[in-house]
Order: structure tokens, then sequence, then C-alpha cells
């Protein structure tokens, strides 16, 4: 979770919501990412999904059935239905998201019992630092809101 947190800390100083992705497969780290949806003005461009991406070429192959994802925090329905779809084995992460996350917070699709996989998770690992710096990103947007410098 530490390499995943660095990640969020690229994506929070490129302005970005700092989320921050690697994923493992034998107990190597074959893809990394974080949020470039600002950057790349493409809604779909989270940390997660830009791992998937990366690891499924690393791997020469669209399922990732023995590769663990760790995430900074609870992915969305977007990042849980590819990590269904990849096959991911095991989700770590660290906040969990009350008002979006799709892995048992708001609903839960990685566990979806009509679905054709099933996804371990592990939820809360370095929790108090990847809450922490999600919420230092926004209260400095609100700061910056109310100082007329955000667009």
């Amino acid at each position: 979770m530490q390499e995943a947190l660095k990640e969020a800390y690229r994506a929070f100083q490129e302005d970005e919501v700092p989320v921050g992705a690697v994923i493992v497969h034998n107990n190597l780290i074959i893809a990394r990412g974080h949020n470039q949806v600002e950057r790349l003005k493409d809604p779909t461009a989270h940390a997660e999904i830009i791992a998937i991406t990366s690891a499924a070429n690393y791997l020469g192959t669209k399922w990732l059935n023995q590769a663990s994802l760790y995430v900074t925090i609870e992915p969305c329905s977007m990042c849980a239905g590819a990590l269904v779809l990849a096959r991911i084995k095991t989700l770590y992460f660290g906040a969990s998201d009350p008002k979006t996350g799709a892995c048992g917070s708001v609903v839960n699709i990685i566990n979806h019992k009509k679905l054709n996989h099933r996804i371990k998770v592990t939820k809360g690992i370095l929790q108090a630092e990847c809450s922490s710096l999600l919420k230092d990103f926004f209260s400095r947007k609100r700061v910056n809101h109310k100082a007329g410098s955000c667009n």
C-alpha cells in the first residue's frame, strides 16, 4: 500500500484527486497508476483503470486472475466492474468511500452473486494516511475556490 500511496501523492502534486494503485503479480509490482482524469480530459482515467491496462499489457493477457490490486480508496462502480472483468484475484484498499464505493460501502459489485467472478477484499490498510491525503486535497480545493483561484 505504501507504493499505492506514492502514486496518490503523484496525483496530488498534479492537482488530480489523489488516488494511487499498484498491481502485484508473483510478489512483483507489474503496474502502477494514479488518477489522470484532468490531465487526459478522460473521465475513465482512474488509477485502477490505468493500472489494469498496464498490467494486462505487461502480462499479455486480459485475465489478471493471479494478481492483486492495492488502491488508496475503495473503487467506484466503473473500476469495480473493470476489476471483475479482469478477474483480479484480490483487492486491498485503504479508505472506504461512503459516497461512491462499489466494494461494499454503497454497492458491492466485486462480490455480486449474479456476476461470474468474485474478488477477495481487505479494507482499511493504511486507512488514516489514505483518508488524510484525500481530505487535504479537497480542503485545499475548497480554500482555493473561496479565494477565487479555482475554475
